[in-house]
């Protein structure tokens, strides 16, 4: 919850670090759903009721299970008024690149947009095996009501389709069981949903990042909360410094003014535009809510990871400059450079930065 990058050794300087966390879809306003089946004629237990609606406010995603022991320390953090244990990976859909969760209906429902946590056709038609695709995904890959889609993970499946809605959670495609999740390879409660609606975001992200396994992605759900991403002027400006660039080297390590890895380009870029970002890709990829392919807009980061020993890994940042390009410091021996960008293969997810949560992980 994407633009690929090509096949050049990309970047793996101080601008590594990692997503897991795919591109974002918008709050519902309608749903389309049939009437549930069971998956295979089985029988399955019927979902309970709506008992309340929970803000979801930050999404943790980990390259491994987290453990019982995690879990209940990130439950007990300053702020944390619930959380909602999920499978979280980035699968293929058919062939397109998507997010997809797994979920406790029963109790996650409660977490979604409030028309779609009211639906009880929907939750039980996702405890019966089926998916409950967004309408973005839905629209762009012109699938239709109860169609069978390809879902491949570790393992491939094929699920039919029980509704199309979007939940309000941001950077989800595809939401399904806790079962059907990990039928697919995803490691069970390798994701957290967390409501703190109180708390401040940015604290609470390194507070999460500190007791997590390495290379755990932890994201903001809810940019109301921290005061908003960047402005369109400031996105402006920062892609003006960034294509300024352009011609200048490649350097491991360098972060301006004449030379450049691919996160020592962000961090410059952003500096001209008056936002202060951390230094590294590990770190950028938190600075702000995960954002769709469909709704990338000039100044969203873009993410890859290009290391099959490590497939969690982030090596390359690059900064979208729109009409489908990218700007980025390819790797040594290479320029700065504008090219097309691309959404498939390596791409790990496009973030919209906000100031608050970057000049917090940058101090």
């Amino acid at each position: 919850m994407g633009l690929s990058a090509p096949a050049v050794g990309l970047g793996n300087g101080p601008g590594a670090g990692s997503l897991a966390s795919a591109p974002g879809t918008a709050r519902l306003t309608a749903m389309t759903l049939p009437a549930a089946r069971s998956r295979e004629g089985s029988s399955t237990p019927a979902v309970a009721p709506l008992s309340g609606l929970t803000e979801a406010d930050l999404m943790v995603v980990a390259p491994v299970s987290l453990t019982a022991k995690t879990l209940t320390a990130i439950g007990k953090l300053p702020g944390v008024a619930a959380i909602q244990s999920v499978e979280a990976g980035e699968l293929k859909v058919n062939n397109t690149s998507a997010a997809v969760l797994g979920v406790n209906p029963s109790t996650f429902r409660g977490y979604t947009a409030k028309t779609v946590a009211a639906s009880n056709p929907l939750w039980q038609s996702v405890a019966n095996g089926a998916a409950v695709v967004s309408t973005t995904l839905g629209k762009q890959e012109a699938l239709s009501l109860s169609s069978v889609i390809s879902v491949a993970g570790a393992k491939r499946q094929n699920l039919r389709i029980g509704a199309f809605a979007t939940t309000g959670i941001a950077g989800v495609d595809v939401v399904v069981s806790h079962a059907v999740a990990q039928s697919l390879g995803v490691p069970a409660s390798n994701g957290v949903v967390i409501s703190a609606p109180h708390a401040n975001p940015a604290s609470l992200i390194m507070r999460v990042a500190a007791i997590t396994p390495v290379n755990t992605t932890v994201e903001p759900l809810n940019t109301q909360t921290t005061g908003g991403v960047v402005s369109r002027a400031q996105a402006t400006k920062m892609v003006t410094a960034a294509v300024s660039r352009v011609g200048m080297p490649y350097v491991y390590g360098a972060a301006g003014p004449t030379a450049f890895d691919c996160s020592g380009l962000v961090k410059w870029s952003f500096t001209k535009a008056g936002v202060n970002m951390p230094r590294v890709a590990a770190a950028q990829a938190m600075t702000g809510p995960a954002v769709s392919v469909s709704q990338l807009e000039p100044g969203d980061l873009l993410f890859y990871r290009t290391d099959p020993a490590d497939p969690a890994y982030i090596s390359h940042v690059a900064i979208y400059i729109g009409n489908g390009k990218m700007v980025h410091a390819p790797r040594t021996g290479e320029n700065v450079q504008v090219v097309a960008a691309d959404t498939t293969m390596d791409f790990a997810g496009a973030v919209r930065v906000d100031p608050v949560i970057a000049a917090a992980l940058a101090g």
